[in-house]
């Protein structure tokens, strides 16, 4: 008998496709140079690893329960870990005008968050808009999959990759909007001043604020600011945001650690889901993760300034030999690029075919999203300068 899925069709994954054509181009004799991939290499700083396993040898039974919505050894870990984000403010001295949450991860966590706003009462009346055009697309999956009406905001070159509210409005109502800032997969950073703006108007407007700040501790450029530096002067706003371990200690994304802050009513209707359905991450990992963060600075600020560095290896060569960068990007392992019209002596359909090209010709892998390609330098970059611009010398691309 012949089974089919009951979910819609389509929705393939990206990655799975560039996969696929790495596989063919390996098979086929080619080296591979993978700017695609999107995670530190290698292990979670040594701090948080020897901190976690002398965690894991604890004998009481609140090192090895179920957490739940609170981190037992420690009550105010969730407190801690978002301080660790949010160095320009004193969280603990707003005391009762904010709530937080430890969470497993954010990813899991955005679908919650449209749930707490009354998804299932109001399915396609619950009008959400994310940075997912380009954009990492989790946020716009959980809105198909809850069935809420769902937009993009316009990101492009013109306005830097940083969304215009009150533009938006003017043709989207909007009930939750949903920020990733530092932005994957561009780099842009928030300011002080553009967020006192959106919390102005989101204020204003009776909106809901979410900001997935999953990038904020590999900021470089130091205009950076966290949604709470300025959301805390907003008693009116609701809002919340959530931080993750994955990146700020080295290669953390697999421990699922992360924290969450914002206006208690918000942060309470994420309790009430999350305690219905969720049992808490791993205690010793979040412990392992907290040390690092306020014991290991030397180690976390390492993380950051090793891909800046890199992003000032592969930035110039790739604008040396024709390509345009969308924005300059100001944290994280990211670089996005507009892809090119021509490329190894032909017309290019999109950027998907720029980056299939690209990894059957030269060995190089990006991630398309487009009209643009994303060139990430988690990899050794730094040994791969020759073999980069080869590649983009024979591509000989131009708009």
């Amino acid at each position: 008998m012949q089974f089919e899925s009951w979910l819609p069709k389509g929705g393939a994954n990206l990655f799975q496709t560039i996969k696929k054509v790495c596989q063919e181009a390996e098979a086929g004799g080619q080296k591979l140079y993978r700017l695609s991939i999107g995670q530190p290499p290698g292990p979670a700083l040594e701090s948080a690893r020897n901190y976690c396993a002398n965690s894991v040898l604890m004998t009481e039974d609140c090192w090895h329960e179920y957490q739940d919505n609170t981190f037992l050894p420690y009550p105010d870990w969730a407190m801690r870990f978002c301080q660790a984000h949010t160095p320009r403010v004193n969280l603990k001295g707003y005391g009762a005008e904010l709530d937080y949450l430890p969470i497993p991860g954010i990813k899991p966590m955005l679908g919650l968050v449209m749930l707490a706003c009354g998804a299932e009462q109001k399915r396609q009346d619950l009008h959400v808009m994310s940075m997912t055009a380009p954009g990492y697309p989790v946020p716009r999956d959980w809105a198909g999959y809850l069935g809420v009406t769902h937009g993009s905001f316009s990101l492009n070159p013109k306005n830097a990759f940083l969304p215009d509210l009150e533009d938006e409005e003017s043709i989207f109502r909007i009930d939750l909007a949903m920020m990733n800032l530092p932005h994957n997969p561009s780099g842009q950073i928030a300011t002080y001043e553009f967020w006192r703006e959106v919390c102005e108007f989101c204020s204003k407007k009776g909106i809901r604020l979410v900001n997935d700040g999953a990038y904020l501790a590999l900021s470089h450029d130091k205009r950076s600011r966290a949604l709470a530096e300025v959301a805390v002067d907003f008693p009116g706003l609701e809002w919340i945001e959530l931080f993750s371990a994955s990146k700020s200690i080295a290669n953390g994304t697999g421990w699922r650690i992360g924290g969450m802050v914002g206006s208690p009513d918000f942060v309470n209707d994420i309790k009430k889901i999350k305690g219905n359905t969720d049992s808490g991450f791993f205690a010793p990992a979040a412990a392992g993760a907290l040390f690092a963060l306020e014991n290991d600075q030397a180690g976390v600020a390492g993380v950051g300034r090793l891909y800046e560095e890199r992003l000032k290896l592969l930035v110039p060569i790739l604008k040396e030999r024709g390509l345009r960068l969308a924005v300059d990007p100001g944290a994280g392992f990211f670089s996005l690029w507009e892809s090119p019209k021509y490329a190894f002596g032909r017309e290019m359909k999109n950027a998907e075919d720029f980056n299939l090209s690209l990894i059957r010709e030269t060995g190089i892998v990006g991630v398309h999203f487009d009209p643009y390609i994303r060139f990430a330098v988690c990899g050794p970059i730094e040994n791969w300068i020759v073999p980069i611009t080869q590649a983009f010398e024979k591509a000989n691309v131009s708009y």
